[in-house]
């Protein structure tokens, strides 16, 4: 069974295996829920939808020719 020290600062660095297991590597989260019988559960947190808002960026809409070719007939028409 691995054991984790607890630091003055309330931090536990989890064992390699554990880690492994979760799946988590620096920077992600990792969840601790009680069980109604008192064991506690820990668990890589998954990101919820609002955590990934802003992570895809929207497609930039590119001109068509037909936008083109209103543009340089709106040019020529103007001159």
């Amino acid at each position: 069974m691995p054991i984790a020290t607890l630091t003055s600062k309330g931090q536990i660095t989890l064992p390699r295996r554990i880690r492994e297991r979760l799946g988590v590597k620096p920077g992600d989260r990792v969840a601790f829920r009680e069980k109604p019988d008192g064991t506690i559960l820990v668990e890589a947190e998954t990101a919820s939808l609002m955590d990934l808002f802003g992570v895809i960026k929207p497609r930039k809409r590119g001109v068509t020719l037909e936008d083109m070719d209103k543009a340089i007939a709106d040019g020529a028409a103007g001159r």
